[in-house]
């Protein structure tokens, strides 16, 4: 039931962002866990289709920072502020940060926790704060491959915890 009730609160949040001028493909294939933050300025968040967006991810599209000093003289109208663009095909994990003027490529992954001052380059995966490059796709894909235990592929269908755990079992 919990599910439920977020699921379609999460469906409220992102029609009132978009309301606001969110640019998010239409089609099925953007999918978000929990509720992100697209900030202020959800107008200047555009993200493409086959996204994935974990929970707890932010999209700051502005420099706060300016608030220090705009009642200097000579600094009064500054403002900064950036488009953040997602291509398609890109998975952004679980609490990670976007910043203002970040454009992240096609076929990318952004880590768990990842802080992204900087723009991710088409086909890589990047982690950390700031976050960096660590891979590239095809080699993340064959890595994968590689090390993927091996399992009953309807089973897992049908019981997915089960097989999970005659693969990892409990320690003790």
């Amino acid at each position: 039931m919990f599910g439920t009730i977020l699921a379609v609160r999460r469906k409220m949040y992102i029609a009132k962002c978009k309301k606001r001028g969110l640019q998010i493909a239409d089609d099925s294939a953007v999918r978000i866990k929990g509720l992100p933050d697209f900030g202020s300025e959800p107008y200047l968040v555009s993200i493409a289709s086959r996204v994935y967006i974990a929970g707890n991810v932010s999209f700051i599209t502005h420099d706060g920072g300016t608030i220090l000093f705009r009642h200097k003289e000579g600094y009064k109208d500054v403002v900064k502020y950036g488009r953040i663009t997602i291509h398609e095909n890109v998975l952004v994990g679980y609490g990670s940060i976007i910043l203002a003027g970040v454009t992240i490529g096609e076929n990318s992954i952004v880590a768990a926790g990842s802080v992204v001052s900087s723009d991710v380059p088409p086909n890589s995966i990047v982690r950390g704060n700031p976050a960096k490059v660590v891979a590239r796709l095809e080699d993340y894909m064959k890595y994968c491959l590689e090390n993927t235990p091996e399992y009953n592929r309807e089973d897992y269908k049908t019981n997915k915890r089960e097989v999970l755990l005659k693969i990892y079992p409990y320690p003790w």
